[in-house]
């Protein structure tokens, strides 16, 4: 079917779903989802035969419109916070797997021109970190405390500081992602690079193995939550940049929603990590062993479990269950009969959106 003739045979059914959605009395949930159901079969046939045209774009919005009235209709059940993190979440990390790469491979690229830079160069470690910071360490290092900056001020006034900063920088690591995603990448790669500097700082003073049992108590969670804030700017960032089928302020709208819900989540381990920076790792010298690396192997695994393992596993659950034939048994919207529109009758709402001259 040609594309005008598909915007004639249902130029006046969407008509009447814009009238629907613009209704100030809502309409019933029943009434919603199987305008979704319909709506998906055309938005489906267009992504097949019109690709990349006003058309999809269009009935992408529109789509989209729908499903989020088919949520606003329904009332907030009690668990509502436990199913955001446990489901909502985790299918939005699995929706920026890619970004998180992307995040990941900044920061370590970054790091590894830390560490290159500090071995090659003996004032490249005060330009990044500062002089004050730089010899405020070398004295605790004489004092045989170098990692006594951990014990400075009480520990909730330390613990408030920390956690307040932690989720400051990753506000504006997502933030930044509106200078189309260079604003992220230039945050991710400075914070990086100081990283890289910090640790070579230590290796040379022979202090690595001290610094990294103890840094990593608290820095496995704050350093990791801050790339998942990265990969989070760079998504919406992308959505401005590359907006695919949609309209560009829809996928921006899109993306920053998304970027949102993922800096929300991201509260509780900046939390956590601020308690462990605040109250645990300021004991580095009384601390085991065997403590230590409990705390920065389980942080390492549940960061990787969370973040990557889980939301995959959701996934392909999730495509499991599509694939059942329960699956198929769901109530799929019969073919209208083409009926023969004059141009004057496409509807003007439908026809003006998709920009399209029968």
């Amino acid at each position: 079917m040609r594309e005008v003739a598909f915007l004639k045979q249902n130029a006046q059914k969407w008509k009447s779903f814009e009238a629907m959605l613009q209704s100030k009395n809502a309409s019933s949930p029943d009434a919603l989802a199987a305008l979704f159901i319909e709506l998906t079969d055309d938005l489906s046939y267009a992504r097949t035969h019109y690709p990349k045209t006003k058309t999809t774009a269009y009935l992408n919005t529109l789509t989209a419109r729908v499903h989020q009235a088919i949520y606003r209709s329904k009332k907030e059940p009690r668990g509502r916070l436990a199913r955001f993190y446990l489901f909502e979440l985790p299918r939005l990390f699995r929706n920026s797997h890619k970004e998180l790469l992307y995040s990941f491979i900044i920061f370590a690229l970054a790091v590894l021109i830390g560490v290159v830079s500090a071995l090659n160069d003996s004032t490249f470690v005060r330009l990044i970190l500062g002089d004050s910071y730089v010899n405020m360490t070398q004295n605790n290092i004489a004092k045989g405390d170098p990692l006594g900056v951990y014990k400075g001020g009480s520990e909730l006034e330390m613990f408030i500081a920390i956690t307040f900063n932690n989720i400051r920088v990753s506000f504006f690591a997502f933030a930044a992602g509106l200078c189309f995603s260079v604003g992220t990448a230039m945050l991710l790669f400075y914070n990086g690079v100081m990283l890289g500097a910090f640790q070579t700082f230590f290796y040379q003073k022979k202090l690595l193995v001290t610094s990294l049992l103890t840094i990593w108590i608290h820095g496995t969670l704050e350093i990791s939550a801050i790339v998942v804030a990265g990969a989070a700017g760079l998504a919406m960032g992308n959505s401005i940049l590359f907006p695919e089928t949609f309209s560009r302020s829809e996928s921006f709208r899109r993306g920053a929603t998304q970027g949102v819900k993922i800096i929300i989540g991201l509260l509780p381990l900046f939390i956590t990590a601020g308690f462990l920076e605040s109250f645990i790792t300021r004991h580095y010298a009384e601390l085991p062993l065997a403590v230590s690396l409990f705390i920065i192997f389980g942080s390492l695994a549940f960061i990787a479990f969370y973040f990557i393992i889980y939301p995959i596993q959701l996934e392909t659950q999730a495509s499991r269950a599509s694939a059942s034939p329960a699956a198929e048994t769901l109530p799929r919207a019969k073919p209208k009969p083409a009926v023969s529109l004059q141009a004057s009758e496409v509807p003007a709402t439908a026809s003006a959106a998709l920009g399209i001259n029968p």
